[in-house]
């Protein structure tokens, strides 16, 4: 298949950029008497995907050498791991991941003897959002899902997205600083005032969301992909998640006509869709029903088609899209 060609090249890819990036901060740590962290050139994190990336860039600044396992572009729920990135984990100083939503990397953290590893989901409270996505899922999640329901342990799987809240991703924040002062002590400072500047820019789009949204003509927004159950818990709307989390599979026509009388009812005049996955459904949906299509993007990776530059301008292009599609006055 075109699409595997394509995610094998991808890693490939992405392997080389982990071994140079990783090979000089090995080089430059076996030139050191001291294998202590901090005694590098820089701080080494690996992070798992682009938000916990973001988090440590902005955090570590200067000390850090940052490499990510999910290349942009990469849906990270499929992301496979080469032999040589799981190796390279091992020379990092420290590896920041949210458990649960990538199987592959948690299985290489849980084997590397990597000093720090830092998972983001024990830094705040994720919840079970039900089955939202079981309701109207394609069979292919459904069984990802079933895995993650088993190593929960839970009746559901507890939802991972809880970047898309700026206030728990603040949270997030601010406990990987914690685990940047521990392990790298000589620059703690700085880690701690970068946190500080990071949680000041986290809470302006706290309060803009909530100043954005507080008056709306309807609360409910259709989405491809149940991603936003923590943003719209937040923010005091309701998000519905179209049947066909397969891109290539169609919403049937009683889900249609279901999702037409629901569009009807609570006001809904747009239905969702992300950028790394395809527009197919959402634009299936939207002719049946006569009503509109833009992006709202979950943020797992950042690529030339996002509607901003970083995590806090593609939040604000999603406020911008909420604000449209529900009427905000």
């Amino acid at each position: 298949m075109g699409v595997m060609n394509v995610r094998r090249r991808r890693i490939s890819g992405i392997a080389v950029t982990a071994a140079t990036a990783l090979g000089l901060g090995t080089l430059s740590a076996c030139s050191s008497d001291s294998s202590a962290a901090g005694n590098t050139d820089k701080f080494d994190v690996v992070a798992s995907f682009y938000p916990m990336e973001y988090l440590a860039e902005q955090i570590g600044g200067d000390h850090v050498n940052v490499t990510t396992l999910t290349e942009p572009g990469q849906e990270p729920h499929d992301l496979e791991l080469s032999a040589k990135q799981t190796a390279q984990m091992g020379e990092a100083d420290a590896v920041l991941y949210l458990k649960s939503l990538q199987p592959a990397v948690d299985e290489a953290i849980a084997q590397s003897d990597v000093k720090t590893k830092i998972d983001a989901a024990t830094l705040t409270k994720l919840e079970d959002h039900g089955n939202v996505e079981h309701d109207h899922g394609g069979e292919e999640h459904a069984d990802e899902h079933a895995e993650e329901e088993h190593s929960e342990g839970g009746e559901h799987a507890l939802d991972p997205h809880v970047w898309l809240d700026p206030v728990k991703y603040a949270e997030i924040a601010q406990g990987v600083a914690e685990s940047f002062e521990k392990a790298d002590p000589d620059h703690a400072d700085d880690y701690r005032k970068n946190a500080e500047a990071l949680a000041k820019k986290l809470g302006g789009l706290d309060t803009a969301y909530k100043e954005g949204l507080a008056k709306t003509d309807s609360k409910v927004f259709f989405t491809n992909h149940a991603a936003f159950g923590y943003l719209a818990e937040r923010y005091g709307l309701t998000q519905e998640a179209i049947n066909g989390l397969d891109p290539e599979s169609e919403p049937s026509p009683a889900r249609i006509k279901e999702l037409q009388e629901e569009a009807k009812a609570d006001g809904v005049t747009t239905v969702f869709y992300e950028t790394l996955v395809s527009d197919k459904t959402a634009k299936t949906l939207a002719k049946d029903a006569g009503l509109k299509t833009d992006v709202l993007d979950p943020l797992e990776g950042i690529t030339d088609k996002s509607k901003g530059e970083d995590y806090v301008g593609v939040m604000e292009a999603n406020l911008k899209a909420l604000e449209t599609a529900l009427g905000a006055k």
